[in-house]
């Protein structure tokens, strides 16, 4: 059987190597963003660039959508030029986007009424893990659309799973977003610990890596400490916009998040002090600032 045809809309730093995937696996992608440098990549790369968000998808099995944040996603899914309107009665769309659950509840149920499936379907793994291909896909929808869906999924992770219906994506991924802030934060402040003891850095993580307090953060962002490079893998400003996700779920379902709202504070003061665009392991530079360092 021929693999699906897939239209690919949202080429930033995490949607150019998936696709790229894809396009290795063997899937024919056309591909649609704003930016014209990024739809030379595709292309570079044995995609094909559309013109429009109608013309990717009009003739697609699969759509794919991967932008920032719950603004956008209606963007590209509703009106006259948007994917409801564009692609065909059948047509599954996959959001792998990070946005509110009722979003993604939402856009279900008005793609139904155009009788296009859809699965909320969030990832985990940061821009290393987007090109390795060994993502953490958690996913929200139909048990039929999501076995559709799971050889795709193949090609971009490792950690594939059908977390309930539409919406749980993006709860468990609320719930990851929530864990990476705080790991990072405790991992941050350890660093500027150890370094105003006067301990090897480079030492020291290294052997917490190997215990109790190893992490894939630690694993992940450890050169990011050591070597103070917050060239952005994912953006402070993206974590805020996740962790004003995440506080407001847990307000609408009655769940306390001490720790996790100090640090939602601390992102959103990092972002304040216009390090918005770093990455997020960055919150190293606002515990820095703390403990009296000039960042």
């Amino acid at each position: 059987m021929s693999l699906p045809k897939i239209a690919w809309i949202g080429l930033g730093i995490m949607g150019s190597p998936m696709s790229e995937n894809l396009i290795k696996a063997g899937y024919q992608v056309t591909g649609f963003t704003l930016e014209r440098e990024k739809l030379d990549r595709l292309a570079a790369a044995g995609g094909t660039a559309a013109a429009s968000i109608a013309e990717a998808v009009r003739d697609a099995d699969v759509v794919i959508t991967m932008v920032p944040a719950s603004p956008q996603v209606e963007a590209i899914a509703y009106g006259p030029d948007g994917i409801l309107e564009n692609a065909r009665q059948g047509a599954l769309l996959i959001d792998m986007s990070s946005i509110t659950p009722q979003t993604s509840v939402d856009l279900a149920k008005a793609a139904e009424d155009k009788g296009i499936r859809v699965l909320d379907a969030p990832v985990s793994g940061g821009e290393a893990g987007a090109i390795e291909a060994v993502l953490s896909i958690m996913v929200g929808g139909e048990q039929a659309d999501f076995e559709q869906a799971e050889p795709i999924f193949e090609a971009l992770g490792k950690t594939i799973v059908l977390c309930g219906p539409h919406g749980s994506g993006q709860t468990v991924k609320a719930a990851n977003q929530l864990i990476v802030a705080v790991n990072i934060q405790a991992c941050a402040e350890a660093v500027v610990f150890l370094e105003k003891s006067g301990v090897d850095l480079a030492a020291a993580l290294d052997v917490l890596n190997g215990g109790l307090a190893g992490s894939t953060v630690l694993t992940r962002k450890k050169d990011n400490f050591l070597n103070r490079d917050f060239k952005p893998g994912f953006r402070i400003d993206l974590h805020h916009k996740d962790m004003g996700i995440v506080t407001d779920a847990a307000r609408n379902v009655g769940a306390a998040l001490p720790v996790g709202a100090v640090v939602a504070q601390l992102v959103a003061s990092l972002r304040a002090q216009g390090d918005g665009g770093l990455d997020h392991s960055a919150l190293l530079r606002a515990v820095e600032r703390l403990s009296g360092a000039q960042v």
